[in-house]
């Protein structure tokens, strides 16, 4: 079984009822009307590039991921999803998006430790501690909002720079950080029920009329970074690097094959086996995030069964 014959890249699908079609990095979103139907396709993305190969079953990963966190925490936050017809597939609300994305770090890592590590201090209007060396806590975690790019990169900023852009109001930023630390908390907890540390994560939100609600996907490898717990104090103190399940090792091959989304870069391509690594380290997650075992999804004709599911789910709802 090659990668491209059993992953699905680009979507045109027809839809009963679709109004509209917008295709982001990974996801490709269909508008119904008064609710959205969003197909995770297999493409991947680091330094706000697609590679140019995709990963089998990664949409399928993220999809039931972001399925079993947005279930795991309704109880802390309205969220859009309402159905999953298909194991690539979720349909919920529509919502007007707010246009940043709440990112919240525990722990020095990815972003925040190359910031630091040039000699920064200061991320997003917050002040990080003296004398860390990577991967460790922060005494609280840190919310390091970025604005939301419809094209190149997302952009750090602060939140007074929020506020006085009107970008938000106080009101609603106030609303969006208690969500944001609450659901951070949530996942810590769940993280660590299952061996993991939740190091950091993003959150998107959009509204309702006037009702602030959780969009897109949660607690996923492309939006959070996860360390094994066991063993963790024991590399700090000797300074060995922390073995993770996110898609930073994938940012890690990009930048030692000497691509890092800069202008002049060429995007070098990688091997058959690194995808498989790459798909294997996805389906490993979501059996240690969910407790529950993996069963790979038809891949013979993706869009045949992407297209019968969501169909029959039209027109019996």
């Amino acid at each position: 079984m090659t990668v491209d014959s059993c992953t699905i890249r680009n979507t045109s699908f027809d839809f009963p009822g679709v109004q509209n079609v917008y295709h982001g990095k990974v996801r490709d979103v269909y508008d119904l009307g008064e609710t959205l139907l969003m197909v995770a396709s297999d493409r991947i993305s680091a330094f706000d590039h697609i590679l140019p190969k995709s990963i089998p079953y990664k949409g399928q990963v993220l999809n039931q991921i972001a399925y079993h966190f947005l279930q795991a925490t309704r109880d802390i936050v309205p969220n859009w999803l309402q159905a999953s017809p298909d194991p690539n597939v979720s349909v919920g609300l529509k919502a007007e998006s707010i246009k940043i994305e709440m990112v919240i770090r525990g722990y020095l890592s990815g972003h925040a430790w190359r910031t630091y590590k040039a000699g920064g201090r200061v991320l997003c209007g917050v002040s990080m501690p003296e004398g860390l060396q990577e991967n460790d806590k922060f005494p609280t975690p840190i919310i390091t909002p970025t604005t939301k790019a419809s094209e190149g990169h997302d952009m750090d900023i602060a939140v007074a720079e929020i506020i006085s852009q009107g970008i938000v109001s106080q009101e609603d930023w106030n609303v969006l950080e208690k969500y944001t630390r609450a659901l951070f908390a949530r996942g810590t907890q769940m993280a660590a029920e299952r061996g993991l540390i939740l190091v950091d994560t993003k959150y998107e939100f959009g509204k309702v009329g006037n009702q602030i609600i959780l969009i897109d996907e949660i607690h996923t490898p492309d939006s959070s970074r996860y360390f094994y717990a066991d063993g963790y104090e024991t590399r700090q103190a000797e300074g060995t690097p922390q073995p993770q399940l996110s898609k930073e090792f994938v940012r890690e091959w990009l930048i030692a094959h000497g691509f890092q989304g800069l202008e002049g870069q060429e995007m070098p391509v990688m091997p058959d086996e690194f995808v498989w690594e790459i798909s294997n380290r996805y389906i490993e997650l979501f059996e240690i995030i969910t407790g529950q075992s993996f069963v790979k999804a038809d891949v013979a004709n993706i869009e045949g069964r992407i297209l019968a599911n969501v169909e029959t789910y039209l027109r019996l709802g």
